[in-house]
């Protein structure tokens, strides 16, 4: 086979769409492995597209993360401006980011090209058609909303194929016109280090950061990617259980937060470890108790793969495209919501520290669908796979 090449784009608007790539980008490269002789292995190149193809693009990348930075209360606005006025589907948007997707498009030559943002489906679609790339390049959407309440972006009918999380997502499509056999139903695309040992035992990576390393429940305050949300009084609250607790706080890329958690956590009676952005959150899931975060989809279904209870921040109402999220896993008995700061103490009260049971609904269980979602698109770039070729890969989700 001639060399091939995967492009995966995203968009830096939060942490979902990159982490979500770079889960794809290793489940590829897994199974890749798992190639039979003599057959050459694709390129896999991941790239975040949407902000660098026109300034305009930019800011509506800049408002989104200032707004879940700053101001979470008025994301709603941002979804209602963005689901009524569609600048994804925009021709003078097309227009404006065209001359980039073409020189991109060119250069890369692209065997297949998925998508991880609905704000890129429908220019990309766009493109390869007026460059009449349609039969050279497939065009495949990974959704990464693990409902059926997400951007009408995520629904091109120009698109080869679309990877949806679960038949509410599938619904969804299907009621907004896109053909059954373009749709199909794998899962979220959680990083294959979800699904290992962790490389430091939980134990260990308590003592690293200062904590008990066995007796005390570990809560860890999650302001995702942004650093954002209510975390800080949550935080405050627990000190109604400070005896009981110790916490790790992440405060994504907010060095402002990062300063305050730090001047507080010295005030706090609770032993506190005060982190930025981490990346090594899979080792980090295993050593807590319990995690205390948005509903970002990424972030809760990796914890699903760790099997580690949730505690969702709603006491400011989630963004629409994360209501469903929330509603799914409080319902099947994953999270708790906090409604209002003085909720988390019950939460932590009630925690028995034991690990979840994933309910077979909605895909929940299905915790390596990075490696169906990874075949599927070595598939269409024409490699011919074996059925559940990812069994081979040695992994065990058990163990955490």
């Amino acid at each position: 086979m001639p060399s091939t090449s995967i492009c995966l784009f995203f968009s830096d608007t939060g942490g979902g769409h990159r982490s979500a790539a770079l889960a794809i980008s290793q489940g590829l490269a897994d199974l890749s492995e798992q190639i039979e002789e003599g057959v050459e292995r694709p390129e896999i190149l991941c790239e975040n597209i949407v902000e660098k193809s026109h300034p305009l693009n930019r800011y509506f990348v800049d408002m989104y993360n200032f707004l879940l930075r700053h101001c979470q209360a008025g994301m709603k606005y941002y979804y209602w401006a963005i689901e009524n006025f569609k600048p994804n589907d925009s021709q003078v948007g097309y227009r404006l980011a065209r001359p980039y997707l073409f020189e991109l498009l060119d250069e890369l030559d692209a065997d297949v090209i998925v998508s991880i943002h609905p704000m890129s489906n429908h220019y990309l679609a766009k493109a390869l058609t007026e460059m009449g790339r349609k039969d050279k390049t497939k065009l495949v959407t990974v959704v990464t909303d693990p409902n059926g309440d997400f951007w009408r972006g995520w629904a091109c009918p120009d698109v080869d194929l679309t990877l949806v999380p679960n038949d509410l997502g599938r619904d969804r499509l299907l009621y907004w016109g896109i053909e059954p056999e373009k749709i199909k139903v794998t899962g979220m695309p959680v990083h294959p280090d979800f699904l290992k040992p962790s490389v430091c035992p939980p134990a260990d990576f308590k003592k690293h950061l200062g904590l008990d390393p066995v007796n005390k429940k570990t809560i860890c305050i999650n302001a995702g990617w942004a650093g954002g949300g209510n975390m800080l009084p949550i935080y405050k609250a627990l000190e109604a259980v400070a005896s009981e607790i110790q916490v790790v706080f992440i405060c994504g890329h907010n060095i402002a937060l990062y300063e305050r958690i730090k001047k507080e956590s010295v005030l706090s009676p609770i032993p506190t470890a005060v982190l930025p952005f981490h990346d090594r959150m899979a080792d980090l899931m295993s050593a807590v108790d319990l995690m205390v975060t948005k509903a970002g989809g990424l972030t809760t279904f990796e914890s699903v793969a760790r099997r580690l209870p949730m505690a969702i921040d709603v006491i400011t109402p989630p963004m629409p495209q994360e209501e469903g999220t929330v509603n799914l896993l409080c319902n099947n008995k994953l999270a708790k919501p906090v409604k209002k700061p003085e909720d988390i103490v019950t939460i932590v009260k009630e925690l028995d520290r034991k690990r979840l049971e994933l309910p077979d609904v909605c895909s929940l269980n299905r915790v390596d669908a990075v490696y169906d979602i990874s075949t599927a698109i070595l598939e269409l770039a024409g490699y011919k796979m074996q059925p559940e070729l990812h069994k081979l890969i040695q992994f065990n989700s058990g163990q955490i």
